[in-house]
C-alpha cells in the first residue's frame, strides 16, 4: 500500500478542470442558441458555420506563440489574462447586434481561451508523477465533455425561457466567477504553500517535468520540433478527432433541430446523452485504466497507442448516424463515438508531456493544439456547406469517418514510440 503523501495536486486537477467546464460552456451556448439566433439574424447555413467556427480562428492562430509564451512566463499570468478576456467575449456576444459584432466577439473569445488547453497540459506535466499523468489529463479532457452535459440544457433552459442573448450574459457572470477563483487559487508548485514537501518530492521523483526550464531561442525550438515525426504524428492524429469533436460541438444541437425537428428544449436534453457517455468513458479508460495498465507493467506505448486506436475506431461509428431519421438510433451511433472519441483524447494530452524536451511541453501541445483546432475550424464550415448544398446532414458523418481513418494511421505510425524527444543539445553530446 502506498504511503499517502497530499492531495493538493489533486485540487489543481480540480481547478483546471472547471477552467475547461467554463471554457466549453462558452462553447457549447452558441450551439444551444443556434436557432434563435439564424431567424434573428437572418443567417444562411454558411454564415452559421462561420460564426461557429470563428472562435477558432484566432484560438488557433495564437497556439504557437501562446506555447512559446507558456514555456517563456508560465501558466498561472497567462491564463488569469486569458479568463478577463474570455469573459468580456461572452457578455459582449450577448449584447451586440448583427453578423459581423457576433462575429468579432467570438473571435475575441477565441484570444482568451487560447491559453487554457495547452496550459492544462504543462501545469499537470508540473504536478503529476508520470505514473498518474492520465487520470489527471483525463480530469480536464473529461471536464470537456462533462461541459456539455451541464451546458446544453442549462443553456437550453435559458434560451427557451429568457432569448438567446441571456445564455451568453449567464455564462459570462460564471467566467467572472471562475477568473477569481483561478486568480486566488494557482500557483506552480514552487510558489504552493500549501504543498507539503513530502508531496512535492513524490511529485518531483515520480518523472514531472521541471519548473522555468525554457529554451532562450522559441523560433529555433519550434523548427527543431516541427522536424520530428513524433510530433507530426502526434498532432495529425489528434487533428482528426478534433474534426469530430467539434462537429460534434457545434453543430449536434443544429442536427437534432434541422434534421429531426426538435425544439431547442428538446434538442438540449438529447444532446447531453452523447456527452455523459463521452464524460464516463474519458476518465474509465483514458484516464483509469491507462494508469492501471501502466502501473501493472505493461509497456506504456503500447498501452497509449491502443487506447487511442481502439477509442478512434469506435469514432468511426459517427458513420451509422448517416443511415437513419430515427432520433434514438442517431443519439446510440453518435454515443458510441464520441464515447471512443473520449477517451482516446486524454491519452493524446498526455503525450506532450512525456515526449516533450525539457521546458517545451507548451510548444509540443501548441503545436497539436494548433493543427487540432485548424480542422476544428474546418468542421462547422464544411458541414453548414454539406447541408447547404444536400439538404442533408448524412455526408457530415460520412465525412468525418474517413478522417478518422488518416488519424488512426498518424497516431499508429508516424508517432513510433511514446518517449521524451532529445533535445538539440542532447544530440549532439
Amino acid at each position: 500500500m502506498e504511503e499517502r503523501v497530499g492531495n493538493v495536486r489533486w485540487g489543481i486537477a480540480g481547478l483546471l478542470s472547471l477552467g475547461i467546464i467554463v471554457n466549453y460552456l462558452d462553447r457549447v451556448n452558441i450551439s444551444v442558441a443556434l436557432s434563435p439566433l439564424e431567424k434573428e439574424l437572418g443567417l444562411s447555413n454558411f454564415e452559421t458555420g462561420l460564426i461557429l467556427s470563428s472562435f477558432l480562428w484566432s484560438y488557433a492562430i495564437l497556439q504557437l506563440p501562446v506555447g512559446a509564451w507558456l514555456d517563456r512566463f508560465g501558466v498561472r499570468w497567462l491564463n488569469r489574462i486569458g479568463s478577463i478576456i474570455w469573459a468580456l467575449a461572452t457578455f459582449m456576444t450577448g449584447l451586440v447586434s448583427g453578423f459581423g459584432l457576433i462575429l468579432l466577439s467570438r473571435i475575441l473569445l477565441g484570444i482568451g481561451e487560447a491559453p487554457v488547453f495547452p496550459g492544462a497540459s504543462k501545469a499537470t506535466g508540473y504536478w503529476f508523477p508520470i505514473k498518474e499523468r492520465g487520470l489527471a489529463t483525463s480530469t480536464f479532457d473529461a471536464a470537456a465533455k462533462f461541459s456539455s452535459v451541464i451546458g446544453a440544457p442549462l443553456m437550453a433552459f435559458v434560451v427557451a425561457g429568457h432569448g438567446w442573448r441571456a445564455a451568453f450574459l449567464v455564462a459570462g457572470v460564471i467566467n467572472v466567477v471562475y477568473a477569481i477563483i483561478y486568480w486566488i487559487a494557482y500557483r506552480d508548485p514552487s510558489e504552493s504553500k500549501a504543498l507539503s514537501e513530502k508531496e512535492h518530492r513524490y511529485i518531483v521523483e515520480g518523472g514531472a517535468q521541471p519548473e522555468q526550464v525554457a529554451p532562450t531561442n522559441a523560433l529555433a525550438n519550434f523548427g527543431f520540433l516541427l522536424r520530428q515525426p513524433k510530433v507530426w504524428g502526434l498532432s495529425l492524429g489528434f487533428a482528426a478527432y478534433n474534426y469530430s469533436f467539434y462537429l460534434f460541438l457545434t453543430w449536434l444541437p443544429g442536427y437534432l433541430q434541422k434534421s429531426l425537428h426538435m425544439s431547442v428544449l428538446k434538442s438540449g436534453w438529447y444532446t447531453i446523452v452523447p456527452w455523459i457517455v463521452a464524460t464516463i468513458t474519458d476518465i474509465v479508460i483514458g484516464g483509469i485504466l491507462v494508469d492501471a495498465l501502466i502501473r501493472r507493467g505493461y509497456d506504456p506505448t503500447k498501452v497509449r497507442k491502443s487506447i487511442v486506436t481502439i477509442g478512434m475506431l469506435l469514432g468511426l461509428a459517427v458513420i451509422g448516424a448517416a443511415f437513419t431519421t430515427d432520433a434514438v438510433v442517431a443519439t446510440i451511433w453518435i454515443s458510441i463515438a464520441i464515447g471512443g472519441l473520449a477517451f482516446a483524447a486524454p491519452v493524446a494530452w498526455s503525450i506532450p508531456s512525456i515526449i516533450a524536451p525539457k521546458g517545451t511541453v507548451g510548444s509540443v501541445g501548441s503545436i497539436m493544439n494548433m493543427l487540432g483546432n485548424l480542422s476544428g475550424i474546418a468542421a462547422p464550415i464544411v458541414a453548414g456547406l454539406v447541408i447547404d448544398k444536400t439538404n442533408s446532414f448524412a455526408a457530415n458523418f460520412l465525412i468525418a469517418g474517413a478522417i478518422l481513418v488518416i488519424g488512426i494511421f498518424c497516431f499508429v505510425f508516424l508517432l513510433g514510440r511514446i518517449e521524451q524527444i532529445k533535445s538539440p543539445e542532447e544530440i549532439v553530446q
